[in-house]
């Protein structure tokens, strides 16, 4: 499969990103075949049904991946640009130690900003949003070290195979905190969700709290959302914020 990218940045992300989840032996990814600065060659995906034993695999796996770690939060994959990209939004991967504050400064407030400077975000739907980043350190729950995230992990991007197999494609990889990736897929749904994550907690058990943590983990996703689609969803980023703060 050849996919053309804008820019030289998101060929050289997608491609570290895909090498970067690879290594870690737990998900499955398409091998990359060749890239140069608009073009990625990857293998292409024989689509099958998304099945019970699939899904299953895939929760064990997606903890395995996560297990293996990253050198810090915001990390980019080896060999991946700094400035990369969530979709078709720009992603500064900035290193951090703390997640809290590098969850504000580096994944909610950039988008939040934009947002509210496109007119897609109200002052007062900001200001609840500001409330959270000002809270996270009592809200993020117990510390963990920084995981090895897919960091753009929806529905279309999980492809069941015909070999029953779930590949992962179009990452925006990078060091963050496990439960985002768990959130965002709860956000647009998948099939068999529920047994993928209870595979992915008999194997790597959340911290106490962790569904009361699944909005402030969807605040991300959904002001980029915002940023690249308008207002439809800044009103669930700010529903997102409420029940953060609520919770």
């Amino acid at each position: 499969m050849a996919k053309r990218a804008d820019t030289p940045r998101a060929v050289a992300a997608e491609a570290a990103g895909l090498a970067w989840l690879a290594a870690a032996g737990a998900v499955r990814v398409p091998e990359v075949r060749g890239q140069d600065e608009t073009w990625l060659v990857t293998d292409r995906v024989a689509q099958g049904r998304a099945t019970p034993a699939a899904a299953e695999r895939f929760g064990r796996a997606l903890a395995a991946l996560h297990a293996a770690g990253a050198p810090a939060f915001g990390a980019a994959p080896p060999g991946g640009p700094r400035q990369a990209y969530i979709g078709a939004a720009p992603m500064a991967n900035v290193p951090g130690s703390d997640w809290p504050r590098w969850y504000a400064e580096h994944r909610v407030l950039p988008y939040l900003r934009g947002a509210v400077d496109a007119g897609d975000m109200s002052m007062a739907g900001a200001a609840v949003i500001e409330q959270v980043c000002d809270r996270l350190p009592h809200l993020a729950g117990p510390a963990e070290p920084p995981a090895r995230l897919h960091g753009d992990l929806w529905n279309g991007n999980v492809l069941w195979g015909a070999d029953d197999e779930v590949r992962l494609i179009d990452p925006a990889a990078h060091g963050g905190h496990r439960e985002s990736d768990l959130a965002m897929l709860r956000l647009f749904g998948c099939p068999h969700l529920e047994r993928i994550l209870a595979a992915y907690a008999d194997a790597a058990p959340l911290a106490p709290g962790a569904a009361a943590r699944v909005p402030l983990h969807q605040l991300f996703p959904l002001l980029v959302h915002t940023l690249l689609f308008g207002t439809g969803y800044a009103d669930q980023a700010v529903a997102a914020a409420r029940a953060a703060l609520a919770a």
